[in-house]
């Protein structure tokens, strides 16, 4: 463990009391630093390892620029086979394009460090733990909080019991990212955000694929629109999509790994590839954390709930809860973290804040296709009892998706009878960057009418985002 005492270029060292003590120095503990240090209050930010967190080395940051030359690979596949281009890829040179990951890493690494020490955020480079509501130990020396102390420490990727990865033929996520070569074929356990991801990008770079996921459909905490379209399109790329279908146990061999899988119609199916990653969701990381010395505890899933979510300040007045350790309504997102921090920082300085708008924190899976969502999907909306019309439009709808011709979907769901817009769903290339104007839409209340009145520019695939309110207004030109 590492116990030294450090502080970004440019700062003193950490005093012995600060305003503000910041446990993790991921999207969540970071923000909330930067946030209180620029409101004037004094900061303490202890991370045991870098700052930046799970999110800037081994998740969102790192896995996204990889997704990106899966990209440029499919890219040229296109170009070849659709628009005639008689463009080739000779070879990956997976060294190249991992030092160019890791550049990026990097320099965002080191942007965020010159923030903590441009705004003052005194960094404690060791593990911390609480010996007190107010008091927290790290690197050898303990430090107070005047006015309170923030939990960020984040997660790490869930395991099963019996399957525990061995970083070679059995993986996390984590390992995936950091292996030494591509696999020529994997195995992925879990149909969530980042095992179709992990698929998709391991399908782009040649790998023969399968998808195994226990739910009766992919990504199942989205629309049953948004799981049939992703599937749709990840069936298309030739990866094979195991939904409703359990591990019933695996064998990791001398090259490879054995998995024993039971079909929705209980056959056993016998699977082998040369790679097993397990992607299965994440869990919080308290452990270390000594929450009982605060009179804290977490809930059974292992979650540090905040008995004011308003706040998000625990049952123990001045902690504050921000990121992976807090339980649903709370999406266990990075964007969703920074504006936590925000909230809780403010909340310390004595200034009023808005709480968090879960509902209208996008959702997104950077995968070919894309999915992005904000809002209700169909089914849980009626099951909170709204009437609602829905409208369905494919992307192929207007020109710029013909062009793309990669099929897709915008799907809106709302009140019925032109109330306010309970939820908008799309599936299709680069909806992750189409999303942000439906957030505003559903975090507004607005209703149809009122994004009728914009004008989306034309060519552009957000003119099917246009079209479908348009038609839900009783204005379309496009649909029947």
């Amino acid at each position: 463990m590492n116990t030294a005492t450090e502080t970004p270029q440019g700062t003193t060292a950490a005093p012995q009391e600060a305003d503000v003590i910041v446990i993790g120095g991921g999207t969540g503990g970071y923000s909330t630093a930067l946030r209180a240090a620029h409101l004037g209050l004094s900061v303490i930010l202890a991370e045991r390892d870098k700052v930046g967190g799970t999110c800037l080395h081994r998740g969102c940051i790192p896995s996204k620029a990889m997704l990106h030359a899966a990209e440029l690979v499919d890219s040229i596949t296109e170009a070849r086979e659709r628009w005639g281009l008689k463009a080739t890829l000779e070879s990956v040179d997976w060294a190249a394009l991992v030092a160019t990951r890791d550049d990026i890493v990097s320099r965002n690494h080191k942007g965020v460090e010159a923030h903590l020490g441009h705004g003052g955020v005194h960094v404690v480079r060791a593990s911390a733990e609480l010996t007190g509501p107010r008091t927290v130990r790290a690197g050898g020396r303990t430090y107070t909080a005047r006015r309170g102390v923030v939990l960020a420490t984040g997660s790490r990727p869930r395991t099963l019991p019996g399957l525990e990865p061995d970083g070679r033929r059995v993986v996390t996520s984590d390992d995936a990212l950091f292996a030494p070569g591509l696999p020529q074929s994997v195995l992925i356990l879990g149909g969530g955000a980042i095992g179709v991801e992990y698929a998709s990008f391991h399908r782009s770079m040649g790998a023969e694929v399968t998808l195994i996921e226990a739910a009766d459909r992919l990504v199942p905490l989205e629309d049953a629109d948004v799981s049939r379209h992703l599937t749709r399109g990840l069936k298309k790329r030739g990866i094979d999509v195991q939904t409703g279908a359990r591990l019933e146990g695996a064998t990791v061999l001398d090259d490879g790994v054995r998995a024993t899988v039971r079909t929705p119609r209980g056959e056993l199916r016998t699977l082998e590839a040369e790679r097993l990653l397990i992607a299965v969701g994440r869990v919080p990381v308290t452990d270390g954390l000594n929450l009982a010395a605060a009179g804290l505890v977490t809930d059974e899933r292992g979650f540090v709930a905040p008995a004011d979510w308003d706040r998000l300040e625990t049952s123990v007045p001045g902690i504050h809860v921000v990121g992976d350790l807090l339980p649903p309504p709370s999406l266990g997102l990075a964007h969703a973290s920074f504006a936590e921090g925000l909230l809780v920082a403010e909340t310390l300085a004595g200034l009023p804040s808005q709480p968090v708008d879960y509902a209208a924190v996008p959702r997104v899976t950077y995968s070919a296709p894309q999915t992005a969502s904000v809002g209700l999907g169909e089914a849980e909306a009626r099951a909170r009892g709204h009437e609602v019309e829905v409208n369905t439009l494919p992307l192929t709808a207007v020109a710029k998706g013909m062009v793309h011709g990669q099929g897709g979907m915008v799907k809106v769901v709302a009140v019925r009878g032109g109330g306010q817009v309970l939820g908008v769903h799309l599936v299709g290339p680069h909806v992750s960057e189409m999303i942000a104007e439906s957030q505003l839409i559903v975090g507004w209340d607005a209703e149809p009418a009122d994004v009728a009145r914009h004008i989306h520019a034309h060519p552009t695939l957000s003119e099917a985002v246009g079209e479908a309110f348009l038609t839900l207004a009783g204005r379309g030109l496009h649909q029947q």
